[in-house]
């Protein structure tokens, strides 16, 4: 996806309608999507191939040289003709998100995309150290996809890490973590999460239902809470001092706990990293990545 900004200010309400008129300042276009886990993992100096769906207009291309320039391979990018790539334009004046449009179709992909998507994945399985699904419900992930693909990354002992959408929680069965928020995790499991006890009914039904490892809710101000199926649970407090856009939140997630499972760190630990990690990039406003020098400089002062 690209993620399009417009900058500007407000002073006046429009005479056209009761709306207001934002005063443009400045424009800034940056990768989001799967693009912006990739980002996220660079900046904490991982190594990544982007596997992906792209139209063939401007915003493919652009996606495409932004990903060429970071010298990560373009083999992974399918380019599908007569399909946008998606880009999210968000108007935002004195720091606060005024509206959202989107050029986009979020119809599956078609046969011979898909087929192409999977053999880029089998391909790339054997070279890597983790496994990252950021589903974003457009179109890309299905199920015969991750039929393939994921019995292949188990049996190739690569973890599989999924940032998950409510409507495809069936199709992620044995993956290692899966990253659902507090809203997701009651939809996908019929229980509202309300109190510590229905929090905790819900992480042991997700777990149930995918066989997964590990499942991470993430609670927004109330931190994560992670579930393991050895029956530990952690609830980690967040580390957000103020929180100024949610955008991009749980790409950082997914991209920390990537990084931090590759480099065989326990995932009790990786968890706890990817909560700094989101506690940074939310109280910056925009698609925020993650950089190493940064979260380093944090977890520095936390252990002063």
């Amino acid at each position: 996806m690209v993620d399009h900004y417009i900058w500007g200010s407000v002073k006046r309400i429009s005479p056209e309608a009761p709306v207001p008129v934002v005063e443009v300042n400045s424009e800034s276009v940056r990768l989001g999507g799967a693009g912006n886990v990739l980002n996220n993992i660079l900046g904490l100096g991982g190594e990544a191939i982007l596997c992906c769906v792209i139209g063939s207009d401007d915003a493919g291309t652009w996606l495409s040289d932004r990903v060429a320039g970071k010298g990560v391979p373009l083999s992974g990018l399918i380019v599908e003709e007569n399909r946008p790539t998606t880009k999210k334009t968000r108007i935002i004046a004195h720091q606060q998100q005024v509206v959202r449009f989107d050029h986009e179709k979020k119809k599956p992909i078609m046969k011979k995309t898909e087929k192409k998507l999977i053999n880029t994945v089998l391909e790339h399985l054997p070279t890597i150290d983790c496994l990252v699904i950021s589903d974003y419900s457009k179109g890309v992930i299905t199920r015969p996809m991750l039929e393939v693909i994921l019995p292949a990354a188990l049996k190739a002992g690569v973890p599989v890490i999924v940032d998950p959408k409510v409507n495809h929680f069936p199709y992620y069965k044995n993956v290692t973590l899966v990253t659902p928020n507090h809203l997701e995790a009651s939809q996908a499991t019929g229980i509202e999460i309300e109190d510590e006890s229905t929090l905790q009914a819900a992480g042991e039904r997700i777990l149930q239902l995918l066989n997964c490892e590990a499942a991470l809710i993430t609670r927004g101000e109330q931190g994560m809470s992670l579930f393991e199926r050895n029956g530990k649970v952690t609830h980690i407090p967040t580390e957000a001092k103020a929180v100024y856009d949610v955008t991009g939140a749980g790409d950082t997630v997914v991209s920390t706990l990537s990084v931090a499972l590759a480099a065989k760190m326990p995932c009790i630990d990786a968890a706890r990293l990817a909560n700094i990690a989101a506690g940074i990039v939310v109280g910056i406003v925009g698609t925020a990545v993650i950089e190493k020098p940064l979260l380093q400089k944090v977890l520095d002062a936390d252990h002063e």
